[in-house]
């Protein structure tokens, strides 16, 4: 294809594996939340220890050797609560080895970047597809240091990946280095505090199926009444029977009671986590549990009466309604979203935006197609060079979060979503569909274009649209027809409309005297023969 990557083919996105719900604590008296807050800094204490041991095994890391961290911490609190805590430094491990693959990853793709570059000619021409020579001498220093660094740092973490050794924070780096610079966060030192202590609690249980209600430790009976299986140094502080505490707050799951109360009626697993929000002094219960994924539909199935196009961008989704031949229907839709303010802020925006989009898809009944994007590959500084504003366009857009709750929704609401490629859908949008969908009373923007793209490539159709033939190769030699008529069109035989041209310039199209008129081709009936005619004599002479 001169030169173009393979484009991957379509494919169903199939539904969430996990369900998650919340609800606040109302009602919480200042016992409960000592006993909250004991419970949370004993167990949080319990496993960051657990963590270090866990980290300083590395890949010698076994069955045996986990099952004896958790015996170790059965003694200082339970079975139960052991099992959750190595589980909970197992999955942090695991998260911090794939973080650093893919801190790896980056690091590669910048020195390969850097290299190149520094192999061209000063001020030598890029491409579309690869960034030419550095600009400057000056330039050309500083990227020749700047890779003596990066290799120097693609050195270390090698050395870490291959030793096993990661470097995780329990609370986050982030919230951690806030503490340097608490004038800028515009935090007191006694607010990061508690911040800090409230991210390192852990009060988060795993299910069990069979056992009462699902869950042993945390507890949550039908009517909403929550009880913990407190450690056994804090056993004293119980309130009831075998080592509880019941709290004084009952839980009412808004979103999603029904199907919560069902499933711990018949005892089936669920896992609950509770934690503080210091911004508001609220406390918070999370109940999660995993559902069997949802039978995709065949792609043909979601193909059958046309999709929506969309096309995500950083502060909207741009969205356009296509048939099942890929036509564009209608007028474009856009989704507003704002991205700037704090982190609920923006997932309520992106959550108000998809709301819209889903019950526009669900109100004409059909699936959605959307980019799988993937912006892994585009995160080192050097894939862009100066040009700033664009990556950070690419970092502040929400793909993966977008991705994962347009999967969820739209599986709750019975919505197909199809997932494509997105190899040249912007330029070829552009290029083929921005100006043939553009009028006087609609301008079309390049990612309306875009999305007509994306959902043409869902529908198995191309997206590059045929060039009209020159005017000599035209099969009726000018004015050739794009869009033939259908066999069992009325009229589709009839005469042309006169096409307008440098000698009807007063005479537009299809209003010509003879346009339309069959009775031109019938001499004896025809309307300019209204008067007697016959010929003259021969002269004499002849």
């Amino acid at each position: 294809m001169g030169g173009l990557r393979e484009v991957a083919a379509p494919f169903v996105v199939p539904g969430p594996a996990g369900v998650a719900v919340r609800d606040r604590l109302k009602g919480l008296t200042s016992d409960d939340e000592k006993v909250l807050r004991l419970v949370g800094d004993h167990l949080g204490t319990l496993a960051s220890r657990d963590l270090r041991v866990r980290c300083a095994d590395g890949l010698e890391h076994g069955a045996g050797r986990w099952a004896e961290r958790k015996r170790e911490l059965t003694g200082e609190s339970s079975s139960r609560w052991a099992g959750s805590i190595t589980k909970a430094t197992q999955d942090q491990w695991g998260l911090a080895r794939r973080a650093q693959a893919a801190h790896i990853h980056s690091l590669e793709a910048g020195i390969g970047t850097i290299r190149r570059r520094l192999s061209l000619p000063i001020g030598a021409r890029g491409t579309k597809k690869a960034a030419g020579g550095y600009r400057s001498e000056q330039e050309w220093f500083a990227k020749s240091r700047r890779l003596r660094m990066l290799e120097d740092r693609l050195e270390r973490a090698r050395s870490d990946q291959e030793a096993g050794r990661v470097r995780v924070v329990r609370g986050g780096k982030r919230l951690l280095t806030t503490r340097h610079h608490l004038q800028q966060a515009q935090l007191t030192q006694q607010e990061w505090r508690r911040r800090w202590e409230a991210s390192r609690r852990f009060l988060q249980a795993d299910g069990e199926s069979g056992k009462r209600y699902g869950n042993e430790t945390i507890r949550v009976s039908p009517d909403g009444e929550v009880s913990i299986k407190l450690p056994a140094p804090l056993a004293h502080l119980a309130n009831t029977a075998h080592g509880r505490y019941v709290l004084a707050a009952c839980v009412r799951f808004a979103h999603r009671g029904e199907t919560w109360r069902d499933r711990i009626t018949a005892n089936r697993a669920v896992a609950y986590r509770i934690h503080e929000d210091t911004d508001r002094g609220r406390w918070y219960l999370t109940a999660s549990w995993t559902i069997p994924p949802a039978r995709a539909v065949p792609l043909a199935t979601a193909r059958a009466n046309g999709l929506i196009g969309v096309d995500t961008n950083a502060d909207h989704l741009a969205a356009w309604r296509l048939d099942e031949h890929g036509n564009p229907v209608g007028a474009p839709r856009r989704f507003d979203y704002d991205l700037t303010g704090t982190a609920a802020y923006r997932d309520a925006q992106v959550r108000h935006a998809l709301v819209r989009l889903l019950h526009w898809a669900r109100r004409h009944h059909l699936a959605i197609a959307i980019e799988d994007l993937n912006f892994t590959a585009e995160t080192t500084r050097e894939k862009r060079g100066r040009h700033k504003r664009f990556r950070k366009l690419i970092s502040n857009m929400p793909v993966s979060r977008l991705r994962a709750r347009l999967a969820s929704m739209a599986a709750e609401l019975g919505i197909p979503l199809v997932a494509v490629d997105p190899a040249y859908t912007s330029r070829w949008g552009a290029k083929y569909w921005q100006k043939p969908l553009t009028s006087k009373n609609r301008k079309t923007t390049c990612h309306d274009a875009a999305a007509v793209a994306i959902g043409r490539r869902a529908l198995g159709h191309p997206i590059r649209r045929r060039t009209t033939p020159p005017p000599h190769d035209q099969s009726d030699r000018a004015g050739h027809r794009t869009v033939q008529a259908a066999p069992d069109t009325p009229g589709r035989e009839g005469p042309r409309p006169r096409t307008p041209g440098p000698w009807t310039r007063s005479v537009g199209a299809g209003r010509g005297a003879n346009a339309g008129d069959q009775n031109t081709h019938h001499r004896s009936g025809c309307s300019a023969e209204h008067e007697f005619w016959r010929q003259d004599s021969l002269p004499p002479s002849l």
